[in-house]
């Protein structure tokens, strides 16, 4: 990064922090309009205003405060607060963690008729991979049991109508091993494995390059596996380091050259 750039960043950064501590002063300000420490949330408030103020409050560690606020937010018609208390169920985050209370907060925002592109698509599409998971493995000790066909039908939604990386890359996956209900199909795989390659998805990328190395593509198969093994997170990079160190031991020294090459311009550019 050039030194002007870095300057640019970091101030932008000090903005966004301003910010922020801005925010969590206006949560103890806007306190005494929709927050009572007796009795909680003022009935009189508006969701959006107490939806606000639950998002101050978190910011600023008032954690508590912030569940009741994306209660009362989420019980009138607040989307955003009813996926804010799922991810702090699911995490664990400011809440004792309950993976059935999560499903169930994911579940009243997949139930919603939210058309793609709107505001609020982002959370039915999380919403929709996050109940796709709990479907496929279930949730011991709650009456979530594991059934497949849900997930894939969460997925596919998912994938189809909002065109979610993550959902996309769990139906290459199912497509490529016949789960949920699909035909195996390498071509679907594929299809799929592809478009949510595009968008970065480094779980896809990885796999879709293997495919391509096991279909003779060698060279484009290890640079889309090197790629995605820099641009994965800590917990994808065991898996896919010993998918791409097994197909680079199988490579000749041309073509493991040409692919780190390549890699290079995947990384850089952005093609696939």
């Amino acid at each position: 990064m050039r030194i002007s750039e870095l300057v640019r960043a970091s101030a932008y950064s000090a903005l966004v922090a301003a910010s922020l501590l801005g925010a969590a002063g206006e949560a103890l300000a806007f306190d005494d309009k929709v927050f009572d420490d007796k009795t909680g949330v003022k009935p009189e408030s508006s969701p959006w205003a107490v939806f606000q103020f639950g998002f101050s409050a978190y910011k600023s560690g008032h954690k508590d405060q912030a569940v009741e606020a994306y209660r009362y937010a989420a019980e009138n018609g607040q989307i955003g607060a009813t996926w804010k208390l799922a991810r702090m169920y699911a995490e664990g985050d400011g809440v004792a963690q309950n993976d059935y209370e999560a499903f169930k907060f994911f579940t009243e925002i997949a139930e919603q008729d939210v058309e793609p592109g709107s505001p609020e698509e982002s959370y039915v599409s999380d919403a929709l991979v996050a109940l796709g998971g709990y479907m496929k493995e279930g949730i011991p000790g709650s009456p979530v049991s594991a059934n497949p066909v849900a997930a894939q039908e969460y997925y596919m939604r998912a994938a189809a109508n909002y065109r979610n990386a993550n959902a996309q890359y769990e139906m290459g996956k199912m497509f490529l091993k016949g789960d949920g209900g699909v035909k195996a199909s390498v071509k679907q795989a594929g299809r799929w494995l592809q478009l949510a390659a595009e968008k970065g998805h480094a779980g896809a990328q990885a796999t879709l390059g293997n495919l391509l190395f096991e279909s003779g593509k060698v060279v484009r198969g290890l640079a889309m596996m090197t790629a995605a093994l820099e641009r994965a997170q800590p917990s994808d990079q065991p898996w896919i380091r010993g998918m791409q160190e097994e197909a680079f031991a199988l490579a000749d020294e041309s073509d493991r050259r040409t692919a780190i090459s390549l890699a290079e311009d995947i990384l850089t550019k952005g093609n696939q």
